[in-house]
């Protein structure tokens, strides 16, 4: 009889914790206990507890009580261990919003939410646009030409790109811009990162953090009225310059000063600011006409106010102004874009050329970080997205082409395993940038997502051409105008290292902002610790704290209860297929809400500091992010049954990484009974999500080396036309040729089988074929015509040594 009100009291304490009870609530059901205890069995230490345990709840539940006794000497004991937290810190948090990220923190995600957004969509111009335009752009750009001879952007091209409005992207028509959504920016990024990222970052900066996006936010309407429009047309070319060299990824600890004094400024003596500053790897810098530049300004004179130092600051300076020496480029690896550092020696500037005017001084990092929020959402993920689908078309093409010992490089399976890893791969960008950036359109600024939007989609497209790198082998290294592989392979290190460095995103911004700002409960309890006790700080307070509390409990019994049956009590309006993954992500995002309010609880400010075990959470966080797209999208797509294994695999290889990153925060978990506890509530059966199996990888790799409607439907947005300059779209039409002539290849095959004729190669099989009468001299001609195509494809380029020195130096 103990045994079984033991058992009752633990189905209690589930219960009540489950379904997140209220303390009177809970209170109530363990005096019911108590009753039928004493009822049953009489009085007993037993008895006693169940009473005791009824009574706590019920004096908790009393609120007057418990913020007087309780939650006073709880809110001292909060002030003491939060971790302290810089201004700039502080403005990182209050950026953006909160997103679905938030949904995955609670344990429960509101999948009607996410699942109730629109399909991304395109305006009949942003369409006219794609199909126009950004084809031409295409056509006439010679990547190769560009980055090996030219190392600069020929100038019919980048007249027309700003004769064409892509400058001015994010500009409303209002100023003279297109006025794109973020869906639209997106499509085109992603289109022209084809024709490389000296043309890609030359459209994609202006439409993102830099002047134009601080002066639609912040500007003054004679800033705009002035600026936009010219902007708009590419009359100015504009840059952004935060970086230096004493203040990389640290950017807050810029040295670059401007001082409020008196000055002259086109023979008018005046109030303005005297700049010195230094900076380096500024895109666009060499042939910028405005600067937008961040520095920290002081006032030691208060000729502006009471202040002596206002902090960072932007401004927007003409790139004549006196004292600015610029036009010098550094060289990144891979793609020729542009690139190089600024220098000013006390240059004089109206206090009018800060953005946003005088008012905004000091006010520069809060407008950098909400416009990064935004900007890093689109110009990396998108390009992102467009080097993976072509690596996968290229790869893809190549394998089903590609013959070696006998067979197609496709009908190896070592070929097959890293095949359906760029598909996946790139199935997973290309749903993770849809769908973010579509809740742009809905006044998202989601600040976390886009950080593990650049850092997810960056890291998988360099993976992607490292893929196809090892697949293709000889094709991919002999670099030259039939390289489609090597260009982006050298060139992807530079979208790593941009718009916050990969490690520092993994690191210090996904979880570490993401735990504070998509929290339900942290960041208010932060607000308040930060205030003088009074009785009305104390009642929001008490009633945070305690509702954290309730918050956690019911995430560890539903971790626990979900993790014992899999979930499958869950209620998911879903078909069979996908009902298990909706279970999968609920489970895994309960599992996630609790390790995530433990490590806070126990490691307290020392967690800001242990990157490694951060940088995992931050892991779990992203693989449930990357996952809820990833159906998101198959949903908008309208579920299509041939595209399901592309869903399968992505589902099984992020809840296996989810799994991978929760084993080693356990394993590596400072307190080692609180890490074996954790593993015990959350995995009460093992490890049980398991990678993808080699038969899907097979089957998903099939996808892309068969010409199939996922093929098509995926690899849409890629410039294929069979050009002499597009090696993608040379390989595509051969691959599309195969497919064509192969019951031709399978009647040639057939014979052979037959000892009809001897296996032979190329051209050679083909006159076999035809001797034999196997196939006709119409079908033999069409099959030599092939075979001249393919083996175009095979080879290699190869040069003459004068060929490969530059034509003409680089611009200095």
């Amino acid at each position: 009889m103990t045994l079984l009100f033991l058992f009752a009291a633990i189905v209690v304490t589930l219960f009540c914790t489950y379904q997140r009870l209220s303390l009177t609530a809970s209170g109530l059901m363990f005096s019911g206990v108590a009753v039928v205890k004493l009822l049953l069995t009489g009085f007993s230490l037993l008895s006693f507890l169940f009473i005791g345990v009824a009574i706590l709840l019920l004096l908790l539940a009393q609120t007057s009580l418990r913020e007087q006794f309780l939650s006073r000497c709880i809110f001292h004991w909060f002030c003491r261990v939060l971790p302290e937290i810089s201004q700039t810190e502080q403005e990182a948090i209050d950026a953006g919003t909160v997103w679905w990220e938030g949904e995955l923190f609670s344990g429960e995600p509101d999948w009607d939410q996410l699942l109730s957004m629109p399909k991304p969509t395109l305006t009949e111009d942003e369409q006219a646009f794609l199909d126009g335009p950004v084809q031409v752009l295409c056509r006439m750009t010679n990547k190769w030409e560009i980055n090996h001879n030219l190392a600069v952007i020929p100038q019919e091209i980048e007249q027309y790109i700003k004769d064409e409005g892509f400058l001015g992207m994010i500009i409303p028509k209002a100023y003279g811009g297109l006025g794109f959504s973020g869906v639209a920016q997106s499509e085109v990024l992603s289109r022209v990162s084809i024709c490389g990222g000296g043309i890609g970052i030359f459209i994609g900066v202006p439409n993102s953090l830099g002047p134009g996006e601080l002066l639609l936010k912040y500007g003054t309407e004679e800033q705009k009225n002035y600026y936009l429009p010219r902007l708009a047309r590419g009359i100015d070319v504009p840059c952004f310059a935060l970086t230096g060299p004493l203040a990389g990824s640290d950017a807050t600890s810029l040295p670059d000063t401007g001082v409020v004094c008196r000055g002259e400024f086109n023979g008018e003596e005046m109030l303005g600011i005297r700049l010195n500053f230094e900076k380096r790897y500024i895109t666009l810098a060499p042939f910028a006409s405005i600067i937008g530049l961040a520095f920290q300004l002081y006032d030691p004179d208060h000729l502006m106010g009471d202040k002596d130092q206002y902090g960072i600051t932007c401004a927007l300076i003409p790139r004549n102004t006196k004292g600015i020496r610029i036009g010098r480029r550094h060289k990144p690896i891979g793609d020729a874009f542009i690139n190089g550092p600024i220098f000013g020696k006390d240059v004089f500037i109206p206090l009018d050329y800060i953005i946003g005017g005088a008012k905004m001084a000091g006010k520069g990092w809060t407008m950098l970080v909400n416009c990064l929020s935004v900007g890093r959402c689109v110009t990396l993920p998108s390009s992102s997205n467009g080097v993976a689908k072509q690596m996968l078309l290229g790869t893809a093409s190549y394998s089903a082409l590609r013959e070696q010992f006998g067979l197609p490089l496709a009908k190896f399976e070592g070929v097959q395993k890293p095949l359906a890893r760029i598909a996946g791969f790139s199935y997973i960008i290309n749903a993770a940038c849809l769908h973010t950036i579509q809740s742009l359109a809905f006044g998202e600024k989601p600040s976390v997502a886009s950080a593990i939007l650049k850092y997810y989609s960056t890291e998988m497209a360099r993976q992607c051409a490292i893929d196809a790198m090892d697949i293709q082998g000889g094709k991919a290294v002999m670099t030259g105008p039939k390289n489609y592989v090597a260009d982006a392979y050298m060139s992807i290190p530079v979208m790593i290292t941009v718009e916050g460095a990969n490690i520092m995103t993994r690191n210090l911004m996904i979880f570490g902002q993401g735990a504070t700002r998509g929290h339900p409960y942290i960041l208010k309890e932060m607000q308040l610790a930060g205030q003088p006790v009074n009785d009305e700080i104390l009642a929001e307070f008490d009633k945070a704290f305690f509702g954290h509390i309730g918050f956690s409990l019911s995430n560890l019994a539903r971790s626990f209860i979900v993790g014992l049956t899999g979930g499958c009590f869950s209620e998911i309006q879903r078909g069979p297929k996908l009902a298990q993954h909706y279970r999968d992500i609920n489970r895994l995002s309960t599992a996630f809400a609790v390790v995530a309010d433990i490590s806070m609880l126990v490691l307290q400010s020392s967690l800001k500091f242990k990157e490694m075990l951060s940088a995992r959470l931050g892991d779990l966080l992203s693989h449930l992010y990357l996952a809820s797209m990833v159906l998101k999208h198959y949903e908008s797509e309208g579920c299509p049954e041939e595209d399901y294994p592309l869903v399968e695999w992505s589902m099984k290889y992020l809840t296996h990484q989810y799994q991978i990153a929760m084993q080693e925060i356990l394993q590596n978990y400072p307190n080692r009974f609180l890490a074996l506890t954790l593993r015990w509530l959350m995995f009460p059966w093992g490890a049980r999500f398991n990678p993808p199996e080699d038969a899907l990888d097979t089957q998903v790799s099939r996808l892309f080396t068969e010409d199939t409607v996922s093929r098509r439907r995926h690899l849409a947005s890629v410039f294929i036309e069979n050009i002499p300059t597009n090696p993608l779209g040379q390989i595509n039409d051969v691959f599309m040729q195969k497919v064509e002539l192969q019951p031709l290849f399978d009647k040639i095959k057939r014979a052979i089988r037959e000892r009809k004729i001897k296996k032979a190669l190329g051209a050679e099989q083909i006159h076999l074929a035809l001797e034999a009468e196997v196939i006709s001299k119409a079908e033999a001609e069409k099959l030599l015509v092939f075979d001249e195509a393919l083996m175009d494809i095979i080879h290699v380029d190869h040069f003459d040594e004068s060929q490969l020195v530059r034509s003409a130096p680089m611009v200095q």
